[in-house]
């Protein structure tokens, strides 16, 4: 039997399908930051350029339209190039050379205008915000539909009290609308942030050294320096969409680092209302539940199950993109005018967090919008600790009738021994000696209930929903 490895040629790759990544497979994001995204991206930037450069009288405007054209990403064989690159350590190198070929088929003279003057890394780097640009912007409309759902959910729970937790046990109630209300909270920071991130990221425009030397060359003995700057840059970024730097960045990587900052506080965020979610859906506290048609959740061994797969896929998301935004951090000290590994190592964890992040997005519309809240489930689980819950209120109320200290005391001893003995806390209270004539049986009854301790919950959720949703 041979064991020769097959030529990658002849392989067949159907490419990465989501099989391993169900968060992402199938949304919006997915499509917008596949292959055939960065593909068009790059083709973009190529096309871009040359409309640039046409703006600033040093490509014939007949030659950019031509190279506007057959910048279609449906024309060129993507796993070609993917084979290519291997050659050349990036993709632009091939992609140039089959779309010189394509201009020229049209216009050999046009041809002569492809990548004038450019480097790959411009190239690529002009494509990668392109593409991180459009996901953002498809990101950051889901998380806003998601605040939308959380801020009625907080206004129609406003009032409705819940078991606060604290180091995973009760501690003093709080309300769902509260809960609610921090969730959206995240949520909108993080699309914020994506938004400011979005309107940040610039093209790139170096030439083979940050110089700008080829540019210059090609433009001709009448343009200067500045002026090609000015124009050349500001062409670029009104063809593009995105911003003109203050300088080449090759080799300073903010922009990238920024990316994912942003794409963590976005995951961060989404994984903090999945968090709470699997913690309120287990079967012995049961206070919420996820939206879903029959069968969703069905375990393949135990039938009664229906698992919370919409939090566990937005939680699989939150763990692994801060994982990614680190190697794009590690990135940054980049070694010379152009890094031999660093720069070629951001191009799949940035994709990677870009689709992440999207997809847990678009799958926390669903689960906000659609979350099914149980009032009653919350009431039974406060008097799970048999007023317990509340002992911070009693002990305050008797600390100006006792002092501080004693009160603080009682409190902790007769706690200790409902605890151990499983009785409501109102009786062993009621039966306390240093409490007689100090508390009647209805103020008692009144501090041990739950509904009358949420604090400024309802004015803190009433804040929160003031503030506008838009960016």
């Amino acid at each position: 039997m041979s064991h020769d490895r097959p030529d990658p040629a002849d392989t067949a790759c159907p490419g990465d399908t989501g099989l391993l990544s169900p968060v992402r497979a199938g949304t919006r994001v997915e499509a917008a930051v596949a292959d055939t995204a960065w593909l068009q991206a790059m083709l973009d930037a190529e096309a871009a350029l040359a409309r640039a450069q046409a703006r600033c009288g040093t490509v014939p405007p007949a030659a950019a339209r031509t190279i506007t054209d057959c910048a279609r990403a449906a024309d060129f064989d993507v796993r070609e190039l993917a084979l290519a690159s291997r050659e050349t350590a990036n993709p632009v190198v091939g992609l140039v050379k089959a779309l010189t070929r394509a201009v020229a088929a049209r216009s050999p003279q046009a041809a002569e205008y492809v990548h004038r003057g450019s480097t790959s890394q411009d190239v690529l780097d002009t494509a990668a915000m392109l593409v991180a640009s459009r996901a953002l912007h498809l990101t950051a409309a889901d998380l806003h539909t998601v605040a939308d759902a959380l801020a009625r959910l907080a206004a129609r729970h406003r009032d409705t009290v819940m078991a606060g937790r604290t180091l995973t046990l009760h501690a003093v109630p709080t309300t769902f609308g509260l809960k609610a209300a921090g969730w959206r909270e995240l949520v909108l920071d993080a699309a914020q942030r994506l938004t400011r991130t979005a309107h940040s990221l610039p093209v790139s425009l170096g030439g083979a050294a940050g110089t700008l030397a080829g540019y210059l060359q090609h433009a001709g003995p009448h343009t200067t320096p500045r002026t090609l700057i000015e124009d050349l840059g500001a062409a670029y970024a009104d063809e593009t969409g995105l911003r003109a730097p203050a300088l080449p960045w090759h080799a300073l990587r903010t922009p990238v680092a920024d990316l994912g900052a942003a794409l963590t506080h976005t995951a961060g965020a989404l994984g903090k209302i999945a968090a709470d979610v699997q913690v309120l859906t287990r079967t012995e506290i049961g206070e919420v539940a996820e939206p879903g048609p029959a069968g969703r959740g069905a375990s393949s061994a135990m039938p009664h199950k229906r698992n919370p797969v919409l939090a566990t896929l937005i939680r699989s998301a939150a763990l692994q993109v801060p994982a990614l935004a680190s190697v794009l951090a590690h990135c940054m000290p980049a070694e010379d005018e152009r890094s031999a590994g660093l720069w070629h190592a951001e191009w799949q964890p940035l994709r990677e967090a870009l689709r992440l992040s999207g997809g847990a997005a678009e799958t926390a519309v669903e689960l906000a919008r659609g979350l099914v809240v149980h009032p009653d489930r919350m009431r039974a689980n406060l008097q799970a600790t048999g007023g317990l819950i509340v002992s911070e209120r009693v002990s305050a109320a008797l600390t100006p009738r006792l002092g501080r200290t004693e009160a603080a005391q009682l409190l902790t001893q007769a706690s200790r021994q409902a605890a151990e003995t499983a009785r409501p806390l109102a009786d062993v209270l009621g039966e306390h000696p240093a409490l007689k004539g100090v508390l009647t049986p209805a103020e008692l009854a009144g501090l041990l209930d739950p509904a009358a301790y949420t604090g400024a919950a309802a004015a803190l959720v009433d804040r929160s929903l003031a503030r506008p949703a838009t960016p």
